[in-house]
């Protein structure tokens, strides 16, 4: 048990210094509206347009694909919803005096990364049937994760968290 202890405090530790650490790039000109920029899309414009501009151009090939990730967008909100509920954390600029808000945060929780878990199940599942789409969407997921910790509004450890379960998400997409 207190191995346990010892390796969490560690870990919240880690969180808490990466965050801080990555929080002042805000400081760098360009860096703040580029990432509150990719924030912004993140909140889900980009992923309609993603599912508009496949359904314009393919037409009903288009659908099954963005039938698919509109199921995953769906039970990655419920998911999210429920588990941030379950767990409350503060986001990291309301927790740590040092660390800045640097773009509006849509609800009151950090754990997991909503955008995160986002970003990745729509990405697998869009570059699983379009995977042209992978030099346009993989950056963007990583620029989406990154930006959620310098803009002061998740730990890293929220971002892995929506990551895998957005990733998983996706995987059990495919099963059903």
């Amino acid at each position: 048990m207190w191995l346990l202890s010892a390796t969490v405090a560690h870990l919240q530790r880690w969180d808490r210094s990466l965050s801080l650490h990555l929080n002042q790039a805000l400081r760098y000109v360009g860096i703040r509206p580029l990432l509150q920029a990719v924030s912004w899309l993140g909140n889900g414009i980009i992923w309609y347009a993603l599912m508009l501009s496949l359904l314009t151009r393919y037409g009903v090939e288009a659908a099954l694909p963005v039938l698919h990730m509109a199921f995953v967008g769906a039970v990655g909100a419920a998911a999210y919803a429920m588990v941030k509920r379950t767990t409350s954390r503060p986001r990291p600029y309301q927790a740590l005096e040092r660390i800045a808000a640097g773009a509006r945060a849509l609800d009151a929780f950090s754990f997991p990364s909503g955008h995160t878990l986002h970003a990745v199940a729509f990405t697998l599942v869009a570059c699983s049937y379009y995977p042209a789409l992978e030099a346009l969407l993989f950056p963007f997921v990583l620029l989406t994760a990154v930006s959620r910790v310098v803009l002061g509004l998740h730990y890293p450890s929220d971002v892995l968290a929506g990551a895998a379960l957005g990733a998983l998400i996706a995987a059990a997409s495919f099963r059903i």
